[in-house]
């Protein structure tokens, strides 16, 4: 509902809005289903069809969608889930990581402040993914309407779905560390080899990180950007 003024008059009405997009379908994945946004895109009348999506979270016609809560992003980013799904969407002609409830309440969570903020600068900088910040479930649905309304013009041909492409856990992980400044493929394996998992290397003490056989450079540059 949105709120009109009359210019006539103090009193304020309400008047309901048509279907913002009536032709361009989102596409929910069918895991989203009982989600809040499924829901408020229906409230809003949005053209929406539920489908199992191999790859992301939403589907507009050729871009894809892959939506994040903080909490599943920090959780997704210490399983190592969240590095498999951001090479996935790449395999889409446009996409964007959408983060909803993005408040910045870094004590909740296990996890050194500095590692979330190196993962999502390595998000933008080297994935060179876009990234959309929501408030709620309302603010992400009107995102996708308004996304949608960028496509209004029917087209002749359907996005190809993408398939996933197998990439081993450690593959990941050195992707991830590559990001950094400083860091390359030799001082990387180097810190896996030590740590063995991203959360260890990110919760690492200082004196811990001196032992690791790598120069000068790396080390302050890399302990830099976790601890500055």
């Amino acid at each position: 509902m949105k709120t009109v003024e009359n210019i006539f008059s103090k009193t304020k009405i309400q008047k309901e809005l048509p279907c913002p997009n009536p032709k361009i379908p989102i596409i929910v994945d069918t895991r989203e289903k009982q989600s809040l946004i499924a829901a408020n895109l229906l409230e809003q009348k949005a053209n929406i069809k539920f489908e199992k999506l191999d790859i992301g979270d939403y589907l507009i016609e050729d871009t894809i969608i892959e939506r994040k809560t903080f909490s599943d992003f920090v959780s997704s980013m210490l399983n190592n889930r969240l590095y498999k799904q951001l090479i996935n969407i790449k395999k889409y002609p446009k996409y964007f990581l959408l983060l909803e409830g993005f408040y910045y309440n870094y004590n909740k969570f296990n996890i050194h402040e500095n590692a979330i903020r190196g993962m999502l600068l390595s998000i933008a900088n080297d994935f060179q993914i876009p990234i959309i910040y929501t408030e709620d479930e309302k603010d992400t649905s009107k995102f996708l309407i308004t996304l949608a309304r960028r496509y209004e013009k029917p087209k002749s041909s359907s996005p190809i779905r993408r398939t996933k492409t197998s990439k081993t856990l450690e593959e990941q992980k050195q992707f991830v560390l590559e990001g950094f400044s400083g860091i390359g493929p030799v001082a990387a394996k180097t810190l896996l080899t030590e740590f063995s998992t991203l959360k260890n290397i990110f919760n690492a003490i200082p004196e811990e990180l001196q032992k690791i056989k790598l120069d000068d450079k790396q080390t302050e540059k890399f302990f830099s950007l976790l601890n500055g």
